[in-house]
């Protein structure tokens, strides 16, 4: 039997996503867009990395530059583990 619930629906401007795997990963950035622009609500990017420390490193002082809120991850088995060590500490 299905119960109601009410959804407290949060919306994040800044927000990245990331796609791991053993040797490399997939960025996903997603940004408000520039005001005064028809239409034009938000802008993306999408980038390939290596998993490799430094590549990691400058990824996340990007995201920071960017002011990224939150940063989202999937990845297959433990992959997420390097990155997510890597990131927690900005």
């Amino acid at each position: 039997m299905f119960a109601e619930s009410v959804d407290d629906e949060q919306i994040i401007e800044r927000v990245a996503a990331l796609d791991l795997g053993k040797a490399e990963l997939v960025c996903c950035v997603r940004l408000p867009g520039k005001s005064g622009s028809p239409g034009l609500r938000r802008v993306q990017e999408v980038s390939t990395h290596t998993t490799m420390t430094r590549a990691v490193t400058e990824l996340a002082n990007r995201l920071v530059d960017l002011r990224i809120e939150r940063v989202v991850m999937e990845a297959t088995s433990d992959y997420w583990k390097p990155v997510g060590n890597c990131c927690t500490d900005r």
